[in-house]
Formats: structure tokens, C-alpha cells, sequence
């Protein structure tokens, strides 16, 4: 999501960086003074987004699969300079405005400085739309898979893990154990070059929609029987995660029958000689 890199090259790829996992400062009053700093949950109006997105402009698009997507990911910037994120869902993807509204308000309850949090969303005629704080440091999957010139380092995937891990914990904690759709797109890095983990997987893509819908690489096995995501699932998606923080490399959805996983994780486990 955007391309102010500065920093986030600096945590990723700088040669000072040694191979431990670099400690917060003042980490008991991170997450108070950064979830302090939010606005609290409310409604948008859709003239609002409009305008924060230049009329959804395509130009203003960062979702991966651009504006073919079903559900599409706008960057825009707020009358006071609050930068955003807007996902626009299909039209038909949440025909009861009750329903949506009440799971939007739910995951806006969730405050935490693990997350790309929610500030809002907008609900008018049949526009369903999610607000989340916007992340311009791109995603996981951009930095890990595709500047293969430039691996990340080490410090760097141990902290995306970690921090990944608190923030699932933290959800569950709060009662939305069940995240959908958790794939490398979903890790967002913020301004200062952190790992969050995105809240538009807490909610399903629609009232009666498939959970896992961008990236099969992450689907696990009993959900493509049974349909159903459980935390165990969630889990599943978390293990493949961790496989391609540990290799840097990704497994396309087509490799899967050839337990393409497996076949990666393997050289990691073996013990050598």
C-alpha cells in the first residue's frame, strides 16, 4: 500500500539489524497511546468516501487484484488529513443492512497496535463499506516474495511472526477468534515499518460468501469439505504463513495436489548430519 519504504528498508533489509528480534520501546504503554490516538467507531457517509477517494478512483486502488476483485480496497485521505483504507464491498455481498452493520460495529470495538484497526463503515441503499486506518508500507507478500534482489531479513520475519501471533491472540481474546481469508496480503506494514495484521479478515466477504476467497495457497483442508472455518483453520492458515516466512518463497493455489507445502517445509525439519 504505497511506496514510502524509507523506514520499513531500514527494519527489513539494513545491515545493522543482527538476527534477534528488535525490542519495543516503552512496550506496556504502546498499545494505550496508540489506540488513544484513534477516533472511535462510527458511520461514514458514502458522499464522504466518495469524496476521501476521489470518487473511487482507480488510481486510488491498492487491493491486490486491483478493481477485477469482487470486493475492492481503496487508499483515501479524510477532510482531516486521516489517511484510510476503504473496502467496497460487491453490491450483493450483504443484502441485510442489520446484519452487516452489527458485525462492522463489533470488529470496531477491537483497539489493539497489532491490527490495521477500523474506524468505520457505511451502510447506505445497498453500498457496503469497511474504513480501516491505511497502511502505506505495502503488504507481506510484496516484500517477502517479490524483491527477491533484496531478501528480508531475518529480524524482520521473526518480528512479522511474532507480532502476527499477538494479534491473533488478541482477537481471540476478544471474542473473534475466527479471521477469514488470513494469507501474506493481509500482513499490512505501518508507517514506522511494523507488521499489522489487517481487520477487513475479520469479517467473511459476505453474509453467505466463501470465507477463503483470494489465495488458496492458505485454505486448509477440512474448509474446502466442510465450508466452514473454525480456529483450527485459522490456525492452518497461520502454520503456512510461518512456512513462507521461513523459506521467503510462495506456493502458488494450481501447486497444491503436489503437497507443494510439505515438499517446502521438509528441508527446514530434517535434521542434517
Amino acid at each position: 500500500m504505497g511506496c514510502e519504504c524509507s523506514k520499513l528498508s531500514a527494519c527489513c533489509w539494513s545491515s545493522e539489524f543482527d538476527g534477534s528480534v528488535p525490542e519495543d520501546q516503552n512496550e506496556g504503554n504502546e498499545e494505550k497511546n496508540e489506540v488513544d490516538d484513534l477516533p472511535a467507531f462510527r458511520e461514514f457517509t458514502i458522499e464522504t468516501l466518495k469524496m476521501a477517494t476521489s470518487g473511487f478512483a482507480v488510481e486510488n486502488i491498492v487491493s491486490e487484484h486491483g478493481e477485477k476483485a469482487p470486493n475492492v480496497v481503496y487508499k483515501g485521505k479524510l477532510e482531516n488529513q486521516r489517511r484510510i483504507a476503504v473496502k467496497r464491498f460487491n453490491r450483493s455481498a450483504w443484502p441485510d443492512a442489520r446484519q452487516f452493520l452489527e458485525e462492522a460495529r463489533a470488529v470496531g470495538l477491537l483497539r489493539n497496535h497489532r491490527l490495521a484497526n477500523l474506524l468505520g463503515c457505511c451502510c447506505e441503499g445497498d453500498e457496503r463499506l469497511l474504513v480501516a486506518e491505511f497502511m502505506p508500507n505495502d503488504t507481506l507478500a510484496k516484500h517477502l516474495f517479490h524483491w527477491e534482489t533484496q531478501p528480508m531479513k531475518w529480524a524482520m520475519r521473526l518480528r512479522v511472526a511474532l507480532y502476527l501471533a499477538q494479534a491473533l491472540e488478541y482477537c481471540t481474546g476478544k471474542g473473534r477468534a475466527l479471521y477469514h481469508d488470513l494469507n501474506a496480503y493481509r500482513v499490512i506494514f505501518d508507517d514506522e515499518g511494523n507488521p499489522r495484521l489487517s481487520c477487513f479478515g475479520l469479517m467473511k466477504n459476505s453474509r453467505d460468501g466463501k470465507s477463503y476467497s483470494t489465495n488458496l495457497a492458505f485454505t486448509p483442508p477440512e474448509y474446502l469439505r466442510t465450508g466452514r472455518v473454525t480456529p483450527e483453520s485459522v490456525m492452518y492458515s497461520f502454520g503456512t504463513l510461518l512456512l513462507d516466512l521461513l523459506s521467503g518463497k510462495h506456493i502458488p493455489p494450481s501447486h497444491l495436489s503436489k503437497g507443494s507445502y510439505c515438499a517446502l517445509g521438509k528441508p527446514f525439519f530434517v535434521s542434517k548430519p
